[in-house]
Order: structure tokens, then C-alpha cells, then sequence
């Protein structure tokens, strides 16, 4: 039996098929990959934190967070074209500048690092950074931005690039293995894994930069770091999809400020705690003040984030850098 023909449908479908075809690029943009430097890492919170909460899915993204140990790999892959947008530290838009490579932080997660410089136990004579000459730094990745902080610190300390040797050990287990080995004396690292090696007493503080407060002390202002950075002829192209992304970013953002440590936590997978949630749970409450409370980057951020960069790096130091052009307000101050 053939169906009768229904004009108001046909026209509905010539309607839908013409919308498609107008905005094919924009739909097409809300499906977003987004690579995340170890989105198991209390730093990069956020990202698994928002596609739990479902807020991606509110504004009607189709998100794909990619995992990567370093923040370093993770930029290559989005210059590669390979995805859109990474959780990364504001410091590769800096670097990228001076490389004639334009990326913008999108929505600012934090004001400090989160970092830590780690002391393995074994080696009670290293009291300082200046104590690390002629030793092995643990970092994510070699360019990473553990490894920019790590030489900025031991420059600083007054040895020289050259005179301390830096190791791409990533974070949590492999981080852990390389000290407890002595492949490395001391290493930069995050939350949990700072928990972790300071319960079993393996490890201690040598520099903390968990709070604004202690990476002023460090590195002389407040620090912008974790963030989503997306190359800016990408964000151009797609503002519509960009807005969504930080509506969905701020919100989750504001979340984080509003709510307790614990109930954080219980948004985040499992395996996230490496088997101790109260640790977990306590890293996050006496950390997660580095938090923005509305992705929008904190002034003066940007000129300490190039003046750590020019106190060591060939690739900065003497460069005329657009800050400028290394971040954009306009997302997350229009953030619903």
C-alpha cells in the first residue's frame, strides 16, 4: 500500500536539509576533540569534571577528551590539526608566539601551577633548588611546562641550563618509579601524585606552588596556568562552537568554587583517587583555591608567565612577545 504524499513534510525536509547544508561547518564544529595533559591530574580537574557533570552535552557538544601524559605532546597534536582544542598550561600560547605559531588560552582554569618539586627522601643533602647541580629533575615531557618551571627554578637558583640534567618521567606511577629507582633526585609533579609519595614518605616538599600565595614566592606574581588554549584562526572560524565551550567550562568552574572538596570528588571517576579518596579528597580541599572562579585570565598573569619564560629560554629571552594575542576574555566574560 503506498503512503500519501504529505507536502508539509517534504517542505519540513527541504527546510532541514537546507540548514544543514548552510551551517554544515558550524554543526560539524560541535563535534570537538580536546586532548588533556593527563586529565587524571587535580590541575586538569575541569575537563573530566565538566563531561561528568553533563554540561557539554547541555549546551549540545559532542566532546571527546583525549588522555596524554604530556602537555607538550598535547600541543603538537592540536598544531597537527589532530584536535581542536588541549587542557593545557597557558605557557605554550607564550612559547608558541615566539615560534610564529598563534594559540589563545580560551577560558583560564587556573592561577597557579598546582606544581610541586619534589625531594626524593634517599638524598637528605639537597635543602634547595641550588642543591639539584649536577642531578636529574624528573618532568612530564621534555618542553612540557613542568620542564619550562623546573629550568626557570634552577636558573633562578644560579645554575645554569647544562649543569642539571632534566628527564621525561610523566606523572603518577612512572613519576613515582623513576625516584623510588633514583633515576631522578627530584621532579615536578601534581596532585594525587604528590599525596602519594609524601604519605609513603618517600619523597618532600622542595618548592610548593599549589597556592597563589606560595607561587608568588616562587616566581615572583601570580602564575595563569592550567587552561583550554585553541589555535586562534580555529577560534575564529568556529566562535559559536568556542562559546559553548566555555559556557559549558565557566559553569563547571563555578561548581568547583561552590562546592565541597568531597563532593567534587564523587563527580570524578574512581580510578582518579589511585586507591585513597581521603588523600584524594585532601589535596583537592587545601588545593583547589587555585581554581578561577570565572575562566576569565587573572591580571598581571600573562606578563609573570613571559618573564618565568625569558629567565631561561633561548626561545623567549630578547623576543617582543603580543601578549595580547595569547589570550582571549571575550568567551568566558560572555559565558552564560
Amino acid at each position: 500500500m503506498k503512503s500519501k504524499f504529505n507536502p508539509n513534510r517534504l517542505l519540513q525536509a527541504i527546510g532541514l536539509a537546507t540548514v544543514v547544508l548552510a551551517s554544515g561547518v558550524a554543526m560539524a564544529a560541535d563535534k570537538v576533540t580536546i586532548i588533556v595533559g593527563g586529565y587524571e591530574k587535580q590541575i586538569y580537574l575541569p575537563a573530566k569534571l565538566t563531561e561528568s557533570l553533563g554540561y557539554f552535552k547541555a549546551e549540545g557538544l559532542e566532546v571527546e577528551l583525549l588522555n596524554e601524559a604530556s602537555g607538550v605532546d598535547a600541543e603538537n597534536e592540536m598544531l597537527a590539526g589532530a584536535v581542536q582544542g588541549v587542557v593545557g598550561f597557558y605557557d605554550h600560547c607564550v612559547d608558541l608566539q615566539t615560534k610564529g605559531k598563534y594559540v589563545q588560552s580560551v577560558v583560564q582554569f587556573s592561577q597557579a601551577p598546582g606544581e610541586v618539586e619534589l625531594v626524593s627522601t634517599k638524598h637528605p643533602e639537597i635543602k634547595s633548588m641550588a642543591d639539584l647541580r649536577g642531578k636529574s629533575l624528573g618532568v612530564t615531557g621534555l618542553g612540557s611546562s613542568t620542564n619550562f618551571l623546573s629550568q626557570y627554578l634552577m636558573v633562578k637558583s644560579g645554575v645554569p641550563l647544562g649543569e642539571f640534567s632534566t628527564i621525561p618521567v610523566g606523572a603518577g606511577t612512572t613519576f613515582i618509579a623513576a625516584m623510588t629507582q633514583d633515576k631522578i633526585q627530584a621532579g615536578m609533579t601534581t596532585e594525587p601524585t604528590i599525596s602519594r609519595m609524601l604519605k609513603t614518605g618517600e619523597a618532600q616538599i622542595l618548592v610548593d606552588m599549589r597556592t597563589v600565595e606560595k607561587t608568588r614566592l616562587a616566581l615572583g606574581g601570580t602564575y595563569p596556568a592550567a587552561s583550554l588554549y585553541m589555535s586562534t584562526d580555529w577560534i575564529e572560524k568556529n566562535k559559536p562552537t568556542v562559546q559553548k565551550l566555555a559556557n559549558a567550562f565557566v559553569k563547571t568552574l563555578k561548581f568547583i568554587n561552590t562546592h565541597s572538596a568531597a563532593e567534587i570528588a564523587d563527580k570524578m571517576p574512581k580510578d582518579f583517587y589511585a586507591g585513597d579518596k581521603d588523600s584524594y579528597i585532601k589535596a583537592l580541599a587545601d588545593g583547589k583555591a587555585m581554581f578561577t572562579a570565572d575562566g576569565v585570565m587573572p591580571a598581571g598573569g600573562p606578563e609573570t608567565v613571559l618573564a618565568v619564560l625569558a629567565g631561561f629560554s633561548k626561545n623567549v629571552k630578547g623576543k617582543t612577545v603580543d601578549l595580547s594575542k595569547t589570550y582571549t576574555t571575550e568567551f568566558a566574560k560572555n559565558a552564560k
